[in-house]
């Protein structure tokens, strides 16, 4: 149950970013901070439920690495961003990472 706390919170990491550049585009600031906030609530709360039986170190770095990773996707394909080779290539690198952690944790 863990690594699904785990892995839901890194997609709840990537929806506070994404609030906070909704609050950029909307009229109506209020609903993409709030969406931020609440995101950033219930993305540290299931890390923090994740911790309490995998390693910190793990644990931090799947976390953040799945927000980093998954916002970077977003932001690709829904805000514009530069999919070039050396971004793609450096975020293969940050999943590569995760995935050794995973194995050896």
């Amino acid at each position: 149950m863990a690594w699904f706390y785990l892995i839901l919170g890194g997609i709840f990491e990537m929806g506070w970013a994404v609030g906070l550049k909704l609050s950029q585009l909307m009229s109506v600031k209020i609903w993409g901070i709030l969406m931020a906030v609440v995101s950033m609530s219930l993305s540290m709360f299931l890390l923090y439920l994740a911790q309490r039986t995998i390693a910190i170190g793990t644990a931090y770095v799947i976390w953040t690495g799945i927000g980093a990773v998954g916002t970077l996707l977003v932001g690709i394909f829904f805000f514009g961003d530069s999919a070039g080779f050396w971004r793609l290539f450096s975020a293969a690198l940050i999943i590569i990472g995760v995935i050794g952690l995973k194995i050896t944790a």
